[in-house]
């Protein structure tokens, strides 16, 4: 394998990277605006129709540091390439689909594909672009997963105008089929490895990860509907099997997530920060619908407009905060970054109660750069100094830890709300009440922004601590 990091990136593997990413995130939005019309369609409830998002979900959940490792050992352009073509496959399945039960079927495989679109791009960008533009390029990527969480409401609710709900997946697998294309025509051979062996893959480790994310996801869900076992079970029996797992890493040769790795200040607490991060992030979401519907009284219509501006601006600045990553370096951004989201938390904290709707976007629009920063800086410095046979893992580890933190954010944050509101039913409490439970919730959150923060100044400090001689072995291991 050839390290083409130095040379200049072509423009037309960069679209293709971002074509990639946009794929993913669209196959995740686009459907949440097709639940109610396939709940009429196959006469089915809402509880049945949503697991036509968590399928594809889970899926993605648990085999995308799999599926990172497999870029590493076969080749990203070969696994991107089969990740394709099976999101292609998916999509097709899903579009002559004539029962729920194959729909949600075929979105569980369409998201195996997705898994491997959202962890190798990172990994690619890494090969091939030069590393003082590898924020830019991490900041690209941000962005474009922004524009696809943005859009995929919209355009499935303009494609349900025009036609029926097979159109959206008609549409991911045209879109899909068409960066293909790209990836087959704009990235190179010269970095796929030879000769590797399906006996490199840890099967042991592969199967116990999966089994612990899947009992995590469910539990994260609230169990999901149809699953007739309790969601503290669920937890109990991930972290069994993560103890498993890591027992497991530790004994095999060729581990799937070697534990060096996450003892490591830098990757291990990027992964531990990502968590975090993605957490908070979710809470906005979450958390806030409560807040506009029944202490403001919005309507859905609204509340999505407002919501709607999280990654709106997420989509506007996800790339400036690439290149800033680039001008003043990603530990400096990293700090920065939270700083800013310590802020706009304490914004989203205090000023919808003084100034309504008009507060709550101006906090969003605070809050939300401070994320992408964030994200940039941290993507940027995980994969700065990684091993070349180590990048499509470290990838998939950062995806996997910011879905994690998504799904925590939906249980652990909507759980909190509840506690300080004293009622899980939203509806039939006072304004007031939902409103100071809104502002705990979210000085809680700023509590653990501000924790990450200390993570962040630790890390750096460790990577300014690094020896010379680190640096150099990671550059002979690439060449």
């Amino acid at each position: 394998m050839v390290d083409m990091s130095r040379a200049r990136t072509p423009p037309a593997i960069l679209m293709a990277l971002t074509a990639a990413t946009l794929t993913a995130s669209l196959g995740i939005s686009i459907t949440s605006v097709l639940l109610p019309t396939l709940a009429r369609s196959f006469s089915a409830t809402v509880s049945d129709v949503q697991w036509v998002v968590l399928a594809y979900l889970i899926t993605v959940t648990v085999t995308i540091v799999s599926a990172g490792r497999l870029g590493d050992l076969f080749g990203n352009r070969r696994v991107l390439t089969a990740g394709l073509v099976v999101f292609i496959t998916a999509s097709v399945l899903n579009a002559v689909a004539p029962s729920l039960s194959l729909l949600i079927a075929g979105r569980a495989l369409q998201g195996l594909g997705g898994a491997i679109l959202i962890a190798l791009p990172m990994s690619v960008a890494r090969n091939l672009v030069p590393t003082e533009r590898l924020g830019t390029a991490m900041g690209l990527l941000g962005t474009t997963s922004a524009v696809g969480t943005a859009l995929g409401p919209s355009l499935g609710g303009l494609l349900l105008a025009w036609g029926d709900w097979r159109l959206a997946f008609w549409l991911l697998s045209g879109f899909a089929c068409l960066t293909l294309l790209m990836s087959v025509f704009s990235i190179p051979r010269a970095f796929e490895r030879k000769g590797t062996s399906f006996r490199e893959l840890d099967l042991p480790g592969t199967f116990l990860l999966v089994f612990a994310l899947s009992a995590y996801a469910l539990a994260a869900s609230g169990g999901a509907a149809g699953v007739p076992v309790s969601p503290g079970v669920l937890f109990t029996v991930a972290l069994v099997t993560i103890v498993l797992f890591v027992i497991v890493e530790a004994r095999v040769a060729s581990p799937l997530v070697p534990m060096s790795m996450l003892f490591d200040r830098t990757a291990g607490l990027g992964f531990f920060m990502n968590v975090a991060v993605g957490t908070i992030m979710m809470s906005t979401l979450v958390v806030g619908s409560f807040f506009l519907a029944f202490s403001l009284g919005l309507n859905e219509t609204f509340i999505g407009l407002v919501l709607a501006v999280g990654p709106a601006t997420a989509a506007l600045s996800g790339f400036p905060a690439g290149r800033l990553t680039d001008r003043l370096g990603a530990g400096r951004v990293m700090v920065f970054g939270l700083l800013q989201t310590m802020l706009g938390l304490l914004c989203l904290a205090l000023l919808p109660r003084c100034f309504g709707v008009g507060g709550y976007v101006v906090a969003l629009i605070v809050l939300t750069p401070g994320f992408q920063m964030f994200l940039a800086a941290n993507n940027t410095t995980v994969m700065a100094d990684a091993a070349l046979e180590q990048r499509g893992r470290l990838s998939g580890l950062l995806g996997l830890s910011r879905n994690l933190g998504l799904m925590t954010g939906t249980s652990v944050m909507s759980t909190l709300f509840i506690t300080i509101l004293g009622t899980d039913d939203a509806t039939r409490a006072p304004a007031d009440d939902v409103a100071h439970a809104f502002s705990t919730t979210f000085l809680v959150a700023a509590g653990l922004a501000l924790a990450t923060l200390g993570l962040a100044i630790f890390s750096r400090d460790g990577r300014n601590r690094k020896r010379p001689a680190q640096r150099r072995e990671v550059i002979e291991n690439e060449e």
